[in-house]
């Protein structure tokens, strides 16, 4: 019965760390575009943009970023996943 108690603990615990990692993953991406929409008066077009020019470096086999953005003065919506 213990046992059963460990391993489900175990995944819980494996679980909210994964979900960690995704916020985390996340805020990185927001604070590039913040950094950009700092320095250049706009968000940045493009995920790619943000890549290339912030240097913002994500396991992109581990992670799917989903970026939109609706006008270069508001933040763009951003969405990462786990694979």
């Amino acid at each position: 019965m213990v046992g059963v108690f460990v391993v489900m603990g175990s995944r819980q615990a494996q679980a909210g760390q994964r979900e960690e990692a995704v916020r985390i993953v996340q805020e990185s991406i927001m604070r590039a575009a913040i950094s950009c929409y700092a320095l250049e008066g706009a968000f940045p077009p493009t995920y790619a943009y943000l890549k290339e020019n912030y240097h913002v470096y994500i396991d992109e086999g581990k992670y799917a970023v989903h970026y939109l953005i609706f006008a270069s003065n508001m933040m763009p919506e951003i969405t990462v996943v786990e694979k």
